[in-house]
This record gives C-alpha cells, sequence and structure tokens, in this order.
C-alpha cells in the first residue's frame, strides 16, 4: 500500500496541512463538514496506486489549517481561493478537483471559476446546480420551516457549544446518524431541542467505521472546535450575492458524480432525473453513479467503488 505522508504548505498566506500520496498527475480530495483529510484515506493510497498524486488539505478551519475567526473569512470565494493556491503550492498547472459535501460545492465553483486549472470535476453527494434566482435562507424558511439545520446554523454560539461539548460523541452519533445503515435522517431539528436530537447514540457504529476513525475526527475537533466549518454554512447569503455574475453558469469542464441512494440530500430524487438536470448544467458529464445502501459518507462507505470511479475518470481526461 502506498504511503501517506504529511506536511504544512504555506497556502493564501495561512499554514494548510495536506495528507498526500503518490506521483504523477494531480488531484486534489476536498473533504466537508465536519471531517478533515482524513475522509480521504482510502482514496489517497488507492488513487497513489493508480499512478496519480493525491492530495486531501485540511480546509480552512479545520485539524492543522487554522482559520481566521471571522464567519465572513469563509465564502466560496475564500474556499476556491484556498484551491487555487493549494494547486500552485503544488507546483502543478491544473488538477482534477474531487469533493464531497461542502467539498463539492468548493468543486464544482472551482471549475465553474478557474476552469483553466481543472482537468476535471468530481462531487459527491452535493450535485451541481446553479445559482438560484432567490435567496438561499428565504426558499429554505418557506421550503422546511424555522427549524432546517442549516437555518438553525445560521445563528452562531448554540451549535458549536452543543456540538464541542463531547467531539467524540458528536462525531460517532453524526456519521452515524447519516449513513446508509441507519434510518432516514429528518433534517428538520426539534423546535425545542438541537441537533445531536436527530442524531442519537449508536448501539454499534456502522461497519464502514471504526472507533478509532471516531477518535482521529474527535481529537482534531477538541482542538478546533467546531466553528470553522460552521461558518462555512453562515456565508450561504453571502455566497449568494457573491456568485451573481455565475447566474445559470454551466460547467465546461468533463465531470463525474457520486451519491448514495440513502443519502439524505439526495434521497426521493429519481437518478434519472438527477441525471437529466446535471447534463443540463455539466454538459461534459462523463457519468453519475448512484451507489446502493450507501447513505452520505460517499467515499467512506464505498471506498472502493469510490476510488476506482475517480481513478478511471482521472484516467481519462487530457
Amino acid at each position: 500500500m502506498a504511503e501517506i505522508r504529511h506536511r504544512t504548505l504555506r497556502v493564501a498566506g495561512r499554514p494548510t496541512h495536506v495528507a498526500e500520496a503518490g506521483e504523477g498527475p494531480l488531484v486534489v480530495l476536498v473533504h466537508g463538514f465536519p471531517e478533515l483529510w482524513y475522509s480521504w484515506r482510502h482514496q489517497l493510497t488507492g488513487l497513489a496506486e493508480a499512478g496519480f498524486h493525491a492530495v486531501a488539505p485540511d480546509m480552512r478551519g479545520y485539524g492543522g489549517s487554522p482559520g481566521p475567526a471571522e464567519a465572513d473569512q469563509y465564502t466560496i470565494h475564500h474556499l476556491v481561493g484556498d484551491i487555487v493556491a493549494l494547486i500552485g503550492a503544488l507546483g502543478a498547472d491544473r488538477a482534477v478537483v474531487a469533493g464531497h459535501d461542502w467539498g463539492s460545492q468548493v468543486a464544482w465553483h472551482t471549475a465553474l471559476l478557474r476552469p483553466d486549472l481543472v482537468r476535471g470535476v468530481a462531487g459527491m453527494s452535493i450535485p451541481y446546480r446553479p445559482r438560484a434566482g432567490l435567496p438561499p435562507l428565504p426558499a429554505m424558511r418557506r421550503a422546511m420551516g424555522e427549524d432546517f439545520y442549516m437555518l438553525r446554523f445560521q445563528q452562531p454560539g448554540p451549535v458549536d457549544a452543543e456540538l464541542a461539548r463531547d467531539p467524540a460523541a458528536s462525531v460517532r452519533r453524526l456519521l452515524t446518524a447519516t449513513s446508509g445503515e441507519a434510518p432516514p435522517f429528518d433534517p428538520v431539528l426539534p423546535a425545542d431541542g438541537g441537533f445531536l436530537d436527530r442524531c442519537p447514540e449508536p448501539e454499534r457504529l456502522p461497519g464502514w467505521l471504526t472507533e478509532r476513525d471516531v477518535e482521529v475526527y474527535a481529537e482534531a475537533l477538541a482542538g478546533t472546535g467546531f466553528t470553522g466549518g460552521l461558518n462555512w454554512y453562515r456565508n450561504l447569503h453571502r455566497n449568494w450575492d457573491l456568485t451573481a455574475p455565475l447566474n445559470r453558469a454551466r460547467i465546461r469542464v468533463p465531470a463525474l458524480y457520486l451519491a448514495g441512494d440513502r443519502d439524505f440530500v439526495v434521497q426521493g430524487t429519481e437518478p434519472a432525473r438527477l441525471d437529466a438536470e446535471l447534463r443540463q448544467w455539466a454538459p461534459q458529464l462523463r457519468k453519475a453513479v448512484i451507489l446502493p445502501g450507501c447513505g452520505h459518507w460517499t467515499q467512506q462507505e464505498r471506498p472502493a467503488e469510490v476510488t476506482a470511479a475517480l481513478a478511471e475518470f482521472a484516467a481519462s481526461l487530457d
């Protein structure tokens, strides 16, 4: 198995921890909430063995990549800027950029804003959808009510403290409750409760997750807290304002999409409809892969399938 190496680079003026493996064409792997480079542990070694230089950073505000205190320093422009700067710091001209969860949004927008740097883009869980015509927060309120989790995340303080009270329990409960082995996840929180009320303490971990995995996340989050990651959510309206020039923009580079059929983000959406919508806005979509029985944590729940799909996709690009 290929060795995973670690180092700290100066990226966009800040120290950024990266994990990397292999040599060859660059593949950048972008994690989501509340994760780390570690979410890509299987893909780092698998892509290295397939002949690629796979690099997974701790993103801004996570792990070994400390972020600013101010919430407005976590806009989509800042996050895309970090990926652009990372590609340069690694000495590459272009890269395949793959993301999961919030990392998918970063990957899609890197392809939109800097297609000259992106050989191909892969998104997991969060499909690419063009900028909405209406601001996101009022739309969420109308569709889901005031207790939709993203709306509750807007208020600094309560959820930060709730998750930080016991990072190991928070990670264990969240990753289990939104996995393919759990009952369907309800993203609307109880009016008199918190986020973890939707994430019961599991009797056992899902088969893809170990206590050691939980410890790795918990140790990092105990040091940083959850606020850096939550600040990504606190820029939803600001991001909508900033991306006005991208209204109805299409992704013009080759694309790949992967998701689980039990992922609460897309559960209930017909695969044919999802495929058609993706192809409308990403005309060079090569494939949309729906993984049966898989929940939200795509690359961790189905490591072999995801690694194979990424390696095949990256090898097919110019």
